[in-house]
């Protein structure tokens, strides 16, 4: 099988959070750990990124397990970016309760030369400047390039954004987000615009109803595993990062679906990474099985 090697750039937080049941404070969070966690047990993994002097030593313990490069994981003397966040009964609407961004206000990820000729690299959900600065620094041509993003930048950046859109190979987005950005009600026309920025695949993320991936070539759904939903935080980085492992170790797009929404479900049964850092090859086995039985094109 090939040598495929995959670079992570996102956010590293510490997280408060709030759910109609219960709450938890402090706890580690952020795009790169829930993509990391479920990626390095696919593939040789490396990261981007910043934290603080606080950073508490359960986290190092975990990126230290996860990664097998941390060459470019700076430790600052300011604080870690943390969040807090609340979410009303519905599940799909979110408050921000506060952001602190402590030392990833002035985050600039530079890549060292063992960082620079990935086969795979995931721009996990962070500005779109950020996100360019990493695809500039890379040097393999022949890399495939998966982006997450949010309505935040969508919003705030969406120049910057199409530009790195018609840089990359897979997007990642949720049903809203893909309106909101291609200006489409339906998921169809807002996935044909994608493409025809040059995009090779696009997976619509739509919650308990699964997910929908469309590429020039093929058009694939897959339902979701139902499970009890405790906190939906970091589900979509968790998707994303098995699904781009999944691809990078071998997979077929089939596979990567099911994967990333096999993980994602257990990713919701708890706070933070408490339950994709305990999942048992045989429950995950069971999970995948059952999805597979969902896929349709």
């Amino acid at each position: 099988m090939q040598n495929n090697t995959l670079l992570i750039v996102g956010s590293i937080a510490i997280d408060s959070i709030e759910t109609p049941f219960d709450s938890r404070k402090n706890i580690l969070g952020g795009s790169t750990t829930y993509s990391l966690v479920v990626s390095g047990e696919n593939v040789p993994t490396s990261i981007v990124g910043i934290v603080g002097y606080d950073f508490p030593k359960e986290g190092k313990k975990i990126f230290k397990k996860y990664s097998n490069n941390l060459d470019d994981l700076i430790i600052s003397k300011g604080k870690t970016f943390s969040w807090g966040g609340k979410y009303l009964k519905n599940w799909d609407d979110r408050e921000t309760l506060f952001t602190d961004l402590g030392a990833f206000e002035d985050f600039k990820p530079v890549l060292s030369k063992s960082n620079q000729n990935h086969s795979h690299i995931f721009l996990a959900n962070i500005h779109p400047d950020l996100q360019q600065l990493v695809i500039d620094q890379s040097l393999n041509s022949n890399k495939i390039i998966a982006i997450d993003t949010m309505n935040l930048w969508i919003d705030i950046a969406k120049d910057s954004l199409h530009n790195v859109l018609s840089s990359s190979d897979i997007l990642f987005i949720n049903e809203s987000e893909a309106s909101l950005l291609s200006g489409k009600k339906t998921i169809y026309d807002s996935a044909s615009i994608f493409l025809d920025l040059g995009l090779k695949i696009v997976v619509v993320k739509k919650g308990g109803q699964g997910a929908e991936l469309f590429s020039n070539e093929e058009n694939i759904k897959i339902g979701a595993y139902k499970v009890n939903v405790v906190d939906p935080t970091g589900a979509g980085d968790v998707f994303g990062g098995a699904f781009i492992s999944t691809l990078a170790q071998g997979g077929t797009l089939s596979d990567s679906l099911v994967n990333g929404s096999a993980m994602a479900s257990f990713c919701v049964e708890g706070f933070g990474t408490s339950c994709i850092l305990n999942v048992s090859e045989e429950e995950l086995e069971d999970r995948k099985s059952n999805l597979y039985s969902t896929l349709s094109s």
